[in-house]
């Protein structure tokens, strides 16, 4: 009996110990699948961008008839210009492929003028001249109905140089170019240029005056001949 009732002991240890060991392994496992969920969602959380309304993650532009062709909005707290031109609605980044700077939209020349180095790019961003590498960076931008939205998350790289499918030309003059100079002043002669002295050209009070018998005939000289002469 004593036999029998250690074994029924022994085997009941067994099992517990064997219990013990299986809720330590499942326990385990359910912290091990809830990191990777953890992990999982901090990741989703970082790379997929929420809505915003500012850089870095999802812009509402507005509505898509706000849009109608050839305009041009910029949106300062996007970093973008919102364009349409052929039908496309793009979302353009505000700095210049070349050093970064921002390029504002001419309305006479309708394109993309840079002030910094003279990089010029069309309505859609292509590039046209200067040192740009390439055309304009954008954001994609998608339509949720009738709503413009943009992803400022994602930059996209602008098209290569020699990629035109938009105006080559300009609508107008370049606000780049330098004002005419103006003629050069007329020159005004200060007060008393030139004007003579009071003295100056006039004669003096005894100049030219005769003097007393100058140029007076003799007595003689006007009868012609002496008294004592012969007739």
């Amino acid at each position: 009996m004593a036999e029998e009732k250690g074994k029924e002991e022994t085997e009941e240890e067994s099992e517990q110990a064997i219990d013990r060991r299986r809720f330590l392994n499942w326990s385990w496992k359910a912290l091990g699948v809830g990191l990777v969920a953890e992990a999982g969602w901090t990741t989703y959380d970082i790379l997929v961008p929420r809505p915003s309304g500012a850089f870095g993650g999802i812009v509402d532009a507005g509505t898509a008839n706000e849009f109608p062709e050839k305009t041009v909005r910029y949106f300062l707290n996007g970093r973008f210009y919102i364009t349409s031109s052929q039908g496309n609605l793009l979302a353009l980044y505000q700095k210049c492929p070349h050093l970064g700077c921002r390029v504002p939209f001419c309305s006479s020349s309708q394109q993309f003028e840079c002030p910094c180095h003279g990089s010029i790019f069309n309505i859609e961003g292509e590039y046209l001249a200067g040192p740009s590498p390439r055309g304009m960076d954008r954001f994609p931008v998608t339509l949720d109905g009738d709503e413009v939205v943009v992803d400022t998350a994602n930059l996209i790289e602008g098209p290569a140089r020699g990629v035109l499918t938009g105006p080559g030309e300009p609508a107008g003059p370049s606000c780049l170019e330098a004002p005419e100079a103006s003629p050069p002043a007329e020159h005004v002669e200060a007060p008393g240029e030139h004007m003579e002295s009071p003295g100056e050209h006039m004669e003096s009070p005894a100049e030219h005056v005769e003097a007393p018998g100058e140029h007076m005939e003799s007595p003689g000289e006007m009868g012609g001949a002496s008294p004592g002469g012969a007739p």
